[in-house]
């Protein structure tokens, strides 16, 4: 069977929010990546045919790879030219045929993006085409970022800088001038000696607490609750949705438990409290960790660890709150009793069920297809459900965190 999987990376404005996701293909009979001549073209159709571009990208745009294949096929043009951004690879030779090609595009609406970019002579007829031009930070040294942002930094082309890791990086990229980022920079903490976690996200952090004890304490509960009237108003207007049909009227703070029930009461806290600690963060922070936290939930069942679901779903949640508190994530899960595999996973040490689950997350979300496949082997997980998983999860992430 040819499985099918499309992973998807962020892309960050001036003001830290989503504005597009580039979309990583994996197609293949085995279970690794193979390049092939196609590849592009399959990403174009599977995007789609197959998946829902609505799903994979919300009201944000795709940066879709384009090499010379489906250049020159014309396979863009099976995209809406509003929803895309053309991301011509570096592998593409820019023989006169392609620069037809691109050319051709551009006239039909669509955008360019050039990536991996090197100032190199052979590239000019494209950079004459293009939009974006995406300067891999890995890559390349300071003096060529530098130079790129000189020559190309005006105000038609935007500088993209792409695999940007680390808060140093995003701040060197700004002062050159590139008004786009894209990495994993905005789920790493940013650690300041001294600093106190702010008064309302201590709140959060003691609800987290409570209710990852064994034994549920309502009384403890409701004392926190008081403390924060919006989680309380919250609360009443969860308990008065469609999904949740009320019958009679609600006086005390544990008659809204009760009436929604252990679980639930659990599952809802949680979501609730990592929303609100990363409301001064990038939004993508938020729905990562809402994503993280379905897939985990809903893969549960794929991997034989259903009985684990609702630690696998606080395993995903928290998996970022690191980023969110500007804390190392041993540290703050020093104050949750939460279970030991899930510590252990989410802090690196040893080696379990959870720690494979969380590796086969990372692995999606990066694109690693190689480790993807080890992992998903150790869990005895059927490839084909990895993708179908993650979508939903993303999905139902989109509508919390919209």
């Amino acid at each position: 069977m040819l499985e099918r999987f499309i992973a998807r990376q962020p892309i960050f404005d001036q003001r830290l929010k989503v504005v597009a996701y580039e979309l990583l293909f994996r197609a293949s009979s085995r279970n690794v990546f193979e390049p092939r001549q196609n590849a592009s073209s399959s990403v174009i159709v599977d995007s789609t045919m197959l998946f829902d571009l609505q799903t994979l990208t919300g009201s944000a745009k795709a940066f879709v790879n384009a090499d010379d294949s489906a250049l020159l096929h014309g396979a863009p043009r099976l995209l809406p030219k509003d929803r895309v951004v053309i991301e011509v690879l570096e592998t593409v030779v820019p023989t006169p045929e392609i620069v037809k090609a691109c050319k051709e595009l551009c006239d039909a609406g669509y955008t360019l993006a050039l990536d991996d970019f090197l100032d190199q002579p052979k590239w000019k007829p494209l950079v004459d085409l293009a939009t974006f031009l995406k300067v891999d930070f890995r890559a390349s040294d300071a003096d060529g970022r530098r130079i790129v942002a000189q020559r190309y930094g005006h105000k038609r082309m935007h500088l993209l800088a792409e695999k940007v890791e680390t808060q140093a990086e995003l701040t060197s990229a700004r002062s050159l001038g590139y008004t786009y980022f894209q990495g994993f920079f905005f789920a790493r903490p940013v650690i300041l000696e001294g600093r106190q976690i702010p008064a309302n996200k201590v709140v959060y952090l003691r609800l987290l607490e409570a209710i990852t004890a064994a034994e549920l304490p309502i009384d403890k509960v409701e004392s926190i609750l008081k403390q924060e009237p919006s989680l309380v108003y919250k609360l009443l207007r969860y308990l008065n949705s469609p999904l949740l049909p009320l019958r009679g009227e609600i006086h005390e703070i544990r008659e809204a438990i009760q009436l929604l029930g252990d679980r639930e009461f659990r599952r809802w806290v949680s979501v609730v409290a990592v929303v609100a600690m990363g409301g001064d963060k990038p939004h993508e922070l938020i729905r990562t960790a809402l994503t993280r936290a379905y897939f985990c939930e809903g893969v549960s069942r794929h991997v034989h660890m259903a009985s684990k679901s609702s630690d696998l779903f606080l395993m995903g949640l928290l998996s970022v709150t690191d980023a969110m508190l500007d804390r190392p994530l041993h540290e703050i899960l020093a104050y949750l009793p939460v279970a030991n595999e899930v510590r252990l996973a989410l802090c690196g040490g040893g080696t379990s069920e959870f720690s494979s689950v969380y590796t086969l997350l990372l692995c999606y979300e990066r694109a690693d297809w190689g480790a993807l496949s080890t992992a998903a082997k150790q869990l005895n997980c059927a490839e084909g459900q990895i993708a179908p998983a993650y979508l939903s999860a993303a999905d139902r992430a989109n509508t919390i965190a919209a």
